[in-house]
């Protein structure tokens, strides 16, 4: 037995998992329809955006009724996890599952897949057949991910970056490696049974003022990290940024980094996907305003021309969105990609120069540290603040990267705190702010820009 297979067997046999059977589990992945598999829609519409809505419940009833709203508009179902889940706190999600079930009132706030059981979730997913994204913010997904697979959800969210400096303040940052290494060698096992398992990076980060060049960078590395365990299709995505222009340039400089550092560890045969998500800071409350923001959204997607677009609804202001309200944006927003297609395509090589180049210069110094394997330079990196995500909470996080916009909402990099960036990457950040004199304008800014939507 594996050492890898060693571990898959500990970690199964858990007091709320029931008989976990490897050997079903991989006749049916080598089997399952290829509908299920997102790599494979990826590879068949390669002209159009595919659309994916957020969504969970508790109760497989109203799960199943939410895919029932789903399925006429959308390309790619939603399984957003429940909280107690994430936290591996699978006693507690029993136990609000039973009251949710028993009181008919939501109390979780997304589907606890480890105490429905991959047998009945199968049934739900097989039912539909159509693919499954597994969103979930989960620092040790060993698990969960078992799981997800085994119930034919082919799509798995998430990296030990991504979904520890947002989320967390104390995870160890190490152990998030190494479980999510796990992750992406259980991946690419089952990639060779049929379609390749889809993985992708949670861009959006904090969703305040985070540089394109700190995301382009996460988003990378958490790539590598998976294309060196042997994954196939992997999707990298950033968050609207506020400025159309930003996001333009991001989406090109992106894509393109994606391929060369790729190639720089010897990996050409893997298919590299572009998400694009929907606004993910502070929404207006005014919903005809959140309305203009969502079809903004939608087509800068069209304009990346991003594989995936994942959305957001007129409802975010308030509190969670009704599976109708959701159900609505996905037709909006596939109604308003379906006319733009024959787009321009728009450059600001400007822009573009300067952004390739911070990514370059942060990478020089992250592949420059001493250690033996990525993770570790990786790691090292964000410990040293070569990698800086404004706003984290992580105690690992340095948290001096400060940022602000500049008259065209463009995010600039006002201190750069340890960043690596040359003299001439970093005064271009600087000729583009203009704050005046007074010393609390900083702040005001900041604030301001925060909430540049509302």
């Amino acid at each position: 037995m594996s050492l890898l297979q060693r571990d898959r067997e500990i970690i199964v046999s858990n007091q709320y998992v029931d008989n976990f059977d490897f050997a079903e589990v991989e006749e049916f992945v080598k089997n399952a329809n290829k509908e299920l598999f997102i790599s494979h829609k990826f590879k068949n519409n390669r002209d159009k955006t595919l659309v994916q809505p957020r969504g969970g419940f508790p109760t497989f009833d109203k799960m199943y009724a939410l895919y029932e709203q789903f399925a006429p508009v959308v390309d790619i179902l939603p399984m957003t996890i429940d909280s107690h889940t994430r936290l591996n706190d699978y006693g507690s999600a029993a136990k609000m599952l039973r009251l949710s079930e028993e009181t008919e009132t939501d109390l979780l706030n997304g589907y606890p897949l480890i105490n429905h059981g991959y047998r009945t979730t199968r049934k739900m997913v097989t039912h539909f057949n159509t693919p499954v994204s597994l969103r979930h913010g989960t620092p040790d997904a060993r698990l969960l991910v078992e799981m997800a697979i085994a119930s034919g959800v082919f799509e798995i969210e998430g990296g030990p970056i991504t979904y520890i400096l947002p989320y967390s303040k104390n995870f160890p940052q190490d152990k998030a490696f190494l479980y999510w290494k796990h992750v992406e060698r259980v991946c690419a096992k089952y990639s060779t049974l049929n379609e390749p398992i889809n993985r992708e990076s949670f861009g959006p980060l904090t969703a305040t003022l985070v540089p394109p060049c700190i995301t382009i960078v996460i988003q990378i590395c958490e790539m590598l990290l998976s294309l060196e365990e042997g994954v196939k299709s992997f999707s990298v995505s950033f968050a609207q940024t506020g400025s159309l222009n930003q996001d333009l340039v991001t989406s090109k400089v992106l894509r393109k980094a994606a391929n060369k550092y790729a190639q720089k560890i010897g990996v050409t045969d893997a298919t590299i996907n572009l998400v694009y998500h929907q606004w993910m800071g502070a929404f207006p409350r005014d919903k005809f305003k959140s309305d203009s923001l969502i079809d903004m959204g939608a087509m800068i997607a069209g304009m990346v021309k991003a594989d995936k677009i994942i959305t957001k609804t007129r409802a975010e202001a308030f509190g969670i969105p009704t599976k109708e309200d959701n159900a609505q944006a996905v037709s909006n927003v596939q109604y308003t990609l379906k006319t733009l297609r024959g787009m321009p395509d728009f450059s600001d090589e400007e822009e573009e120069e300067n952004l390739e180049r911070e990514v370059d210069e942060i990478f020089e110094a992250i592949f420059n540290d001493s250690a033996d394997t990525l993770w570790r330079k990786i790691f090292n990196s964000i410990k040293a603040g070569i990698i800086d995500v404004p706003f984290s909470p992580h105690i690992i996080n340095n948290n001096e990267l400060i940022t602000v916009r500049d008259k065209d909402s463009n995010i600039r990099i006002y201190k750069k705190g340890k960043l690596p960036l040359s003299e001439k990457s970093f005064k271009y950040e600087q000729s583009k702010i203009d704050l005046g004199e007074n010393p609390n304008s900083v702040v005001n800014q900041i604030i301001h820009d925060i909430g540049v939507m509302l």
